[in-house]
């Protein structure tokens, strides 16, 4: 079932119907009576829409008005956003953080990314062991075992986004800022995180 969207003719009507019969409540539509309901009647129709986007914005994947408060509650924008983030990226944020449960697994950071709109691939290494790795492997020390890389293309581009996006916004825009920051900050204390770009 839809949210009923009421216009303002229909709540001048309804109103109408509810004074009372006589000669001093007119139904004329130019008594003055009838032109203050009439007046009256706009506000409480965009009320009823507001009340009925309410239902979509309530939701941070779709929130455009209530964004700023689901922004505030989790320490966001973001500086590292710039000064001019999308709102889809804007809205991506807010659901990554709110989601986020916590990990430290491999799938993690591949879905942690994915929720901030980027595909990535995780590249995890080890210290060279005689006996463990050919010839030719790469030589590194013990601080390899506590080292990732996420590996993601050099730009990822969001696009504008009829429906989604509002007027002003840019019609393209890249970079992994977001990224590296989302991820840096929620990295394991102990391990050295790389970012590589193809």
């Amino acid at each position: 079932m839809t949210a009923p969207n009421y216009q303002a003719s229909d709540f001048t009507t309804a109103l109408q119907a509810c004074m009372p019969r006589g000669l001093v409540w007119p139904r004329d539509p130019t008594a003055v009576q009838a032109q203050v309901v009439a007046g009256l009647a706009p506000t409480w129709a965009r009320h009823t829409a507001a009340n009925n986007a309410l239902l979509v914005d309530a939701f941070p994947l779709t929130s455009v008005e209530l964004l700023p408060q689901w922004e505030a509650s989790l320490g966001l924008p973001d500086p590292c956003a710039g000064p001019s983030p999308t709102l889809q990226g804007r809205q991506q944020q807010v659901v990554a953080r709110l989601t986020n449960s916590g990990g430290q697994s491999v799938p993690y950071f591949i879905g942690y990314a994915k929720t901030l709109g980027y595909t990535v691939t995780v590249t995890e290494f080890t210290p060279f062991r005689i006996g463990q790795q050919r010839m030719g492997s790469q030589l590194g020390t013990q601080d390899w075992a506590f080292t990732w890389q996420i590996n993601s293309p050099l730009n990822t581009v969001t696009y504008f986004n009829i429906g989604t996006s509002y007027v002003g916004q840019a019609l393209a825009s890249w970079g992994n800022a977001v990224l590296q920051c989302e991820l840096t900050e929620i990295k394991p204390a102990h391990t050295y995180l790389n970012f590589a770009y193809h």
